[in-house]
């Protein structure tokens, strides 16, 4: 790689305007991703209009920081509050909500904050080097491996969770059929919405995750504190032991070349990449009945995959012009009103865009780490504050928040009926995260699975013809065959453990 390239990108990233919306970006950012409702894609879309006076670059490099830095602020309420501020944060909530519980917040929120930090910089630092050549691998990705790739995340979810699997599958199933409500894009036909106009773009995600995972755990811990139980935190020793830190190596190096990887993918993100991490570290275990119960690994892994795949998505964003999700589809835009096209020569055609861009990740995540870690004593305070008055509060915002997605009182109904049924599914040992994940994976895998349909002219042979189609295929089947293989042959071997030794003859004495 051309080191005056990358010398050129830090010249543009260190200007003194680029270097305050950078610090403007991950501000905001962080900001929005505490605040459930106000997402990053609303945010970018309504400060679209102030871009049109900026710099190209200033513009890309403040909504990039908007984009990266929501994805910490959705870590900050799904460990203090299981209420997950983006899709990517859900994984969280199974281990930090836990470690929040019993009294290890403060380490939750450091080390996601380590994960992210080292994660980004890696990503970014991978991103200088190796761009250009990953970029033209990822586009040999099309909709047949992403359809077998977003089913493996369903599946993979449904196996991590600590009730039963079962239960799970149920619950995964019913998100399925949740993200099929509204307008087929294919046809144009609306699906299950009863009648029901303001269904006709389906449940917005922020509304079901608001309600099944925010409403309903203050409900549910609203009923504990109501019977003697309170959550209460340590505000001491907040950042990770040494041991912890050890522990937590590992998934972070791992999280961080995961990340990086899926993100390349065109349609990869933060939600596969986090849901893959974790079910890496649980497989990987000594121990994996820890996982779900609080383990740091299932926070340091994920969170450091999450923000890894963030960064690097921007590789098929800058390099093939393909937004991976609809935060980079804003950003796509907000190029196109600066009168840049997106594409294999923009290197060559806007240097300032593009290696600026990749700079600044590597200042905005060092602005990330030392506005973030500091406060991870702050945050943690809010546990102090009884559920009596944290849960009305948290309600009325998350109400505030579902209503300012489109200034409707029907999402606001909508979040009341997910809150009781996710109140609901933790009454009844349903686990809320296969649910989540599947309604946020089901539409993508949906759509892949059709273009596969019209590429190989409605046949399923195109999934075999694909080598890594297929290797993905067979991986999906030891997912599932993995569990009765182990629980046939393990309990073999506990049995045959178990049988009582016989006791060595000894001589009798005359």
């Amino acid at each position: 790689m051309d080191l005056n390239s990358i010398l050129y990108g830090f010249e543009v990233a260190l200007h003194p305007t680029n270097l305050i919306f950078v610090f403007l970006g991950v501000l905001i950012g962080t900001a929005i991703g505490v605040l459930p409702g106000l997402g990053p894609s609303a945010t970018i879309a309504l400060l679209l209009p102030i871009t049109y006076t900026m710099a190209p670059e200033t513009a890309l490099i403040m909504l990039a920081g908007i984009y990266y830095g929501s994805m910490y602020g959705g870590t900050i309420t799904s460990v203090l509050l299981n209420l997950p501020g983006e899709a990517a944060s859900v994984i969280t909530t199974l281990d930090g909500y836990q470690m929040a519980v019993r009294g290890r917040a403060g380490q939750a929120l450091s080390i996601a904050a380590i994960g992210s930090f080292i994660g980004g910089m890696v990503s970014v630092a991978a991103l200088i080097f190796v761009a250009p050549p990953l970029a033209a691998l990822a586009i040999r990705i099309g909709p047949p491996e992403f359809a077998v790739l977003t089913l493996l995340g369903i599946a993979l979810i449904t196996r991590l969770g600590t009730g039963s699997t079962w239960k799970s599958l149920a619950a995964a199933a019913f998100g399925l059929l949740l993200g099929t409500v509204g307008q087929d894009i294919f046809t144009g036909e609306q699906r299950l919405i009863g009648g029901v106009l303001e269904l006709a773009d389906g449940f917005d995600f922020v509304v079901v995750a608001i309600g099944v995972f925010g409403i309903g755990e203050i409900l549910h811990n609203c009923e504990n504190t109501a019977a003697g139980v309170a959550i209460r935190t340590k505000l001491r020793e907040f950042l990770p032991s040494r041991k912890e830190m050890k522990t937590s190596a590992g998934p972070i190096a791992r999280g961080s070349a995961l990340g990086f990887g899926i993100g390349l993918l065109p349609g990869g993100g933060g939600v596969l990449s986090s849901i893959i991490s974790y079910a890496w570290e649980k497989a990987r275990s000594k121990t994996p009945e820890r996982f779900g119960r609080g383990a740091i690994e299932g926070v340091a892994g994920p969170e450091t995959a999450n923000n890894a795949s963030s960064t690097s998505a921007f590789v098929p964003l800058l390099t093939l012009g393909l937004p991976s999700n609809a935060v980079l589809a804003l950003l796509y835009g907000a190029l196109l009103i600066q009168g840049i096209t997106p594409g294999p020569q923009l290197m060559h055609t806007s240097p300032a865009v593009f290696w600026g861009v990749i700079a600044s990740m590597a200042i905005g995540n060092v602005f990330l780490i030392i506005l973030n870690l500091p406060l991870v004593g702050v945050f943690t305070q809010l546990l102090r504050i009884r559920m009596s008055v944290l849960g009305p509060a948290a309600i009325l915002i998350s109400l505030i928040g579902a209503y300012s997605l489109a200034n409707r009182l029907f999402d606001v109904w909508l979040v009341i009926v997910f809150g009781v049924l996710g109140y609901l599914m933790r009454k009844g040992g349903f686990d809320a995260a296969p649910f989540v994940i599947a309604f946020i994976l089901g539409p993508i895998m949906e759509t892949s699975f059709r273009q596969s349909l019209v590429m190989s002219g409605a046949g399923i042979g195109v999934y075999l013809q694909r080598p890594a189609a297929l290797a993905m295929l067979v991986l999906l089947v030891a997912v599932f065959a993995a569990a009765p293989l182990k629980r046939r042959f393990g309990g073999r071997r506990r049995a045959a453990g178990d049988r009582p030794e016989q006791p060595e003859s000894t001589p009798t004495s005359r």
